[in-house]
């Protein structure tokens, strides 16, 4: 069979192309290339320029490559510049899937991988997130993805098609350095960023009540993202039903944790300044993973020291 993987030239899709395509998997990828890039696209699979928006275009897309499933990824995901733009997400990601769903509809795909996020549950004041803790997001970005998963639970329920929603954590690294992240968003990037201009990592806050007082996350290899999301596609081909899953390590580090992992991985202790917090940063946000452990057979493999190490390859090999 073969899969469709929308925005399967950017940073996340780039690694589940590559995981389905060594697979044996056909892949074909749609992606606007608005932040995505060709070169990132594996060798050998074909790229459609264009976005889900376009429903005669995604049509011709599924009916040309005869799809049989979607792994759909593209979506936008900045979450301060959803509360400046709220229309832009809703259009993106809520009018998007639905016209990707529609043509799904039209041409008989009924097997779907959602790309979702951890940013569905908020402000969680729980040990460990699992699926069923409620969803109250923060953001127009986590309200988008959260209105995704209640469209597709209703498109599962109507028709016949089968869903696998994937809420990630703090995804970082790289498989290589050419598929490192080329956005400045999250915090390894950002303190690559600040010691690569001279100055040093703010640290948002360091009164919390964890251990050394910075904020603790749940930060997953984008390889394992991509294994996960291979697991949910290979599921759903032998008949697996629809089914919403975290995906994490299950286990937590602060922010001096990943300092210490960069000092290790670039040779020098990172010197950083405390600033005040964020507001809405919660002390602790962690995935429970034993459903996705139990449900897909996956099991996130790589540490903090391979995410950081990887992720600093592809720092340096970003363009000058």
């Amino acid at each position: 069979m073969t899969w469709l993987v929308t925005g399967g030239a950017g940073y996340i899709g780039a690694h589940v192309v590559r995981a389905l395509h060594q697979d044996g998997a056909q892949v074909v990828v749609l992606d606007d290339l608005s932040t995505g890039h060709r070169s990132r696209v594996e060798a050998g699979v074909p790229l459609e320029d264009g976005t889900v928006l376009d429903g005669p275009f995604v049509r011709r897309v599924l009916a040309d490559h005869q799809v049989s499933g979607v792994v759909h990824i593209a979506a936008k995901k900045q979450v301060g510049e959803s509360m400046a733009d709220p229309l832009l997400y809703y259009r993106e990601n809520v009018s998007g899937l639905v016209a990707l769903l529609d043509a799904c509809r039209s041409e008989g795909v009924e097997r779907f991988v959602f790309s979702s996020s951890a940013a569905t549950y908020g402000l969680p004041d729980v040990e460990l997130v699992d699926e069923d803790t409620p969803g109250v997001p923060l953001s127009p970005y986590g309200e988008s993805k959260l209105v995704g998963e209640w469209l597709l639970r209703d498109c599962a329920a109507a028709y016949t098609m089968r869903v696998i929603s994937l809420r990630y954590f703090n995804v970082a690294g790289a498989a290589g350095p050419e598929l490192g992240d080329p956005g400045v968003f999250n915090l390894i990037p950002l303190v690559f960023q600040a010691l690569s201009e001279g100055r040093r990592p703010r640290v948002f806050g360091g009164d919390y009540p964890t251990p050394d007082g910075t904020c603790i996350r749940d930060y997953v290899h984008v390889a394992d993202i991509a294994d996960a999301h291979l697991a949910a596609a290979r599921a759903l081909e032998s008949g697996s039903p629809s089914e919403t899953y975290n995906i994490g390590r299950g286990e937590g580090s602060s922010v001096l944790d990943v300092l210490r992992v960069v000092g290790d991985v670039i040779g020098k202790q990172v010197e950083y300044d405390v600033v005040d917090r964020r507001p809405g940063d919660p002390a602790r946000v962690v995935a429970a993973v034993d459903r996705i452990r139990k449900g897909l057979g996956f099991e996130a493999r790589r540490d903090l020291p391979d995410m950081v190490g990887s992720a600093w390859a592809g720092w340096q090999a970003r363009p000058a």
